[in-house]
């Protein structure tokens, strides 16, 4: 457990980054670490489950559980190919949940998201048909190709998970999750998304190549039947109402969020940075690291929780300056700048 010695109601915890000092109470351990036991066993069991089709990608099904957990939602930029709708249809599967592909192209309209509401004859009323946004697990394929006016769309769903159409709201269903894709090649045809969409995604993902050793095991797996058409159902997928609930209760401790705080704040004050992350960043950073501690079975989180996820929740909420950019400067450098140059501040151990 990461070298954890407790002494007196005083937990000292030796990471990579330093000794941490946590205060905790006995009755706050034996809540949390129920809770805690009961989410790790949760999320492993589905990981495993989902590593049955999906494989050599643990650290990704990892990642998109904690988007689980956290009600939020992802983005997987990655090229053909690398398993991305069969990752949706596998988690859809092990979770119980129900599952929607949506193929995005330039004559997409709201409508086809969201759901119309059509004029029925014999009961001279109209009927609304839910589009497949009324859905738990969205697939949202190569949604660049979208227009703006359909990508916006998914702003509300996204944000507030309900749906308004003819001016009546409607509440989705839960758990909702939005896993939507693009191609980062090939841009041509394409409508990039707008900061205020990518703003509302947890989290962006890539999956990468498998390895040698993987890519020979997954032609094995495939010699017969595809491996999804025998997956099962693993876990009730209504348990992640709770669940995503008892992730508040993960301790996160002031110098830990003092650190979120700092970090998000240097990404604003970044000369190669035109735009820094929103609030909403910080928030990402902070219930994610407890989704991550709960998942790999600590009630608390570790400042090597926070370095984990600063790429993957901070980097599509950046906007990198012209100049910057023409030098060879990405998101992803600027944020590894930001991680070595702001200090964790654990203050005196008492």
């Amino acid at each position: 457990m990461d070298g954890i010695s407790r002494i007196e109601g005083t937990a000292f915890c030796q990471t990579a980054s330093g000794s941490v000092q946590y205060e905790w109470s006995r009755d706050q351990k034996e809540r949390t670490d129920e809770s805690m036991q009961e989410i790790q066993e949760f999320a492993h069991t589905v990981i495993d489950n989902v590593e049955k089709v999906i494989v050599g990608k643990r650290a990704a099904i990892e990642m998109l559980m904690v988007a689980l957990l956290c009600e939020g939602h992802v983005l997987i930029e990655d090229v053909p190919g690398v398993g991305k709708t069969m990752l949706a249809r596998a988690m859809a599967v092990s979770l119980g949940c129900s599952f929607k592909r949506l193929q995005c192209t330039p004559d997409l309209l709201p409508n086809d998201v969201t759901g119309v509401s059509i004029y029925n004859q014999k009961t001279g009323q109209f009927e609304f048909r839910p589009g497949p946004a009324f859905v738990n697990i969205l697939l949202t394929d190569e949604i660049n190709r979208a227009t703006p006016r359909t990508q916006s769309a998914l702003l509300e769903c996204m944000g507030e998970q309900q749906i308004t159409v003819d001016g009546v709201t409607r509440p989705l269903e839960r758990p909702f999750l939005v896993m939507a894709t693009q191609n980062p090649i090939e841009y041509e045809g394409t409508f990039p998304l707008p900061e205020a969409q990518l703003d509302r995604f947890l989290m962006r993902l890539h999956l990468g190549y498998p390895s040698l050793t993987d890519e020979r095991q997954i032609l094995f797996n495939l010699r017969r039947v595809h491996p999804i058409e025998e997956l099962e159902q693993a876990v009730d997928g209504k348990r992640l109402l709770e669940l995503q609930r008892q992730v508040w209760e993960i301790h996160v401790d002031e110098t830990i969020q003092d650190y979120i705080v700092r970090l998000v704040q240097a990404t604003r004050e970044h000369r190669d940075l035109a735009l820094g992350a929103s609030p909403r960043g910080s928030l990402a950073l902070f219930k994610t690291a407890q989704a991550l501690a709960a998942i790999r079975g600590r009630d608390y989180v570790l400042p090597d929780d926070v370095k984990l996820l600063v790429p993957l929740t901070l980097s599509h909420r950046l906007i990198i300056n012209p100049e910057s950019a023409l030098r060879g400067k990405t998101a992803q450098r600027v944020l590894g700048e930001v991680v070595e140059k702001v200090e964790l501040d654990i203050g005196e151990l008492r």
